[in-house]
């Protein structure tokens, strides 16, 4: 049994919340042979988005705009995965309507589901403090829910999540969004908490809080679905091209 209600209450206070474990372990098995098949190209839907890792575990080494390079297990993100039916049921699994209503009181579109990975292969790269959010997003108000939840058993050295709790409360730290810059990160270090995490188990992020993760120092892979819920009255404001249109 899962307190939907004690999870929200948590995650508006400090930023975060442990739901449980909301899949089990076929569920997870099956996401996982899902997603590699994605990156592997063995299942091909138009208009998913990829970005391949580093070879270096440095952010700041990322290419953009390339799509699909072939088949690798090194995608360091995978989005887009509304159009696969898997994935798109567990976006829309019952829990996480719940929550969603809990939270919004509304009918519901998403930002972005994807697959966050670090290979086995390269580690993955290190990805510094950063909010969910801001400018860079483009839209007409803010999300304020994602709903993470761990493909593969995910401890401290597989590059967890790490969060600063309460640290949402204090909103946007510079308009953009994105990386917080180093200015502001003095005495974060004594606040971390890592959101260690079994496979199948889900944590609730509001978009401002501040979260890294590190490289993944383990053997096997460490891949996550995350999902941004919001009201369904949200709109794009991209005036370059034509604005997005949410699921």
């Amino acid at each position: 049994m899962i307190d939907v209600a004690g999870a929200v209450r948590h995650y508006q206070e400090h930023g975060w919340a442990r739901v449980g474990r909301v899949g089990d372990e076929a569920t997870m098995a099956a996401l996982r042979d899902r997603i590699d098949a994605i990156m592997m190209g063995e299942i091909v839907y138009d208009g998913v988005f990829f970005q391949r890792d580093t070879t270096t575990g440095r952010y700041e080494d990322l290419s953009y705009g390339k799509g699909w390079e072939g088949p690798s297990l090194n995608y360091r993100k995978v989005e887009k995965l509304e159009k696969d039916p898997l994935f798109r049921a567990w976006i829309e699994h019952d829990t996480f309507r719940a929550i969603c209503e809990e939270v919004y009181h509304a009918p519901i579109s998403i930002y972005r589901a994807l697959v966050f990975n670090k290979a086995a292969e390269t580690g993955g790269s290190d990805l510094p403090w950063h909010q969910d959010g801001g400018t860079f997003w483009g839209l007409d108000r803010e999300p304020v829910l994602q709903i993470w939840t761990a493909l593969d058993d995910a401890p401290v050295e597989a590059g967890c999540v790490e969060a600063v709790p309460g640290s949402h409360a204090g909103g946007l730290v510079t308009p953009l969004g994105g990386v917080i810059p180093e200015r502001f990160l003095e005495g974060v270090e004594a606040k971390i908490v890592p959101l260690v995490a079994r496979a199948g188990e889900s944590f609730l992020v509001h978009n401002h809080l501040w979260h890294r993760s590190g490289p993944n120092e383990t053997a096997a892979p460490r891949r996550a679905v995350t999902s941004c819920y919001m009201p369904k009255t949200t709109r794009c404001l991209r005036k370059r091209r034509t604005p997005r249109v949410f699921f």
